[in-house]
């Protein structure tokens, strides 16, 4: 399996429809990333849960999902499940936040989620970061949309155990939701690990890439 290794790594923009998305797609990853260059920038963006004792849950789960970082956080009020509604208000903010950041790594939903505010927000992503390398991230969830992702980060047993102990942790709000809990997030991420010859994994979608053969 061919690795690549991004040259930069010290801005990262993450964005969630709600609250504990970017924790359940990408929290390994962001750890990993934060744990190993200390003072790496993450700009987050959740786009609901804002004013809420959801919001609170999610800047305790950031700040331990991204340790030594230089962690912005921003948590908005667009309510749950109605983003096609509020199209113009998401974009504006993703307007704003790219004045803001010109990250190295994107982390957001896939355009192939079956939840209309996930599928909405990865539309947005590249009609505001163009040139940028965005991962889609996979949340497991009851509609079955889970595809065939290109792109792997190998976990180690610590890192994989850590997202779990984090997610249950930080957000007891979702404790009761049957998909909620230890066998579903170490199920996937084994999964996803067996796919790529390791453990543990996070797998995520890109749409476009470039590469260049005749650089050094």
């Amino acid at each position: 399996m061919i690795g690549l290794r991004p040259a930069r790594r010290d801005e990262v923009v993450a964005l969630g429809a709600h609250c504990d998305d970017i924790a359940i797609g990408a929290g390994a990853s962001l750890y990993t990333i934060c744990r190993s260059r200390p003072g790496t920038r993450v700009h987050a963006l959740v786009l609901s849960g804002g004013g809420s004792a959801r919001e609170e849950e999610e800047r305790a789960a950031l700040a331990a999902f991204c340790p030594g970082a230089d962690l912005r956080l921003t948590v908005l009020k667009l309510p749950d499940g109605r983003l096609p509604a509020h199209w113009d208000e998401a974009k504006n903010a993703l307007e704003d936040l790219r004045a803001q950041a010109d990250p190295d790594l994107i982390l957001a939903p896939w355009t192939g989620d079956a939840h209309q505010d996930h599928r909405g927000l990865a539309q947005l992503v590249p009609t505001v970061w163009r040139d940028h390398l965005t991962l889609g991230y996979e949340i497991v969830k009851w509609d079955g949309d889970l595809g065939r992702p290109s792109v792997y980060q190998p976990l180690d047993d610590e890192v994989a155990e850590t997202k779990v102990r984090l997610l249950q942790e930080h957000y007891p709000s979702q404790r009761h939701r049957p998909w909620y809990d230890r066998e579903a997030f170490l199920g996937l991420a084994r999964i996803r690990g067996i796919e790529c010859g390791a453990r543990y994994a996070e797998a995520f979608h890109v749409n476009k890439l470039t590469i260049d053969l005749a650089g050094g």
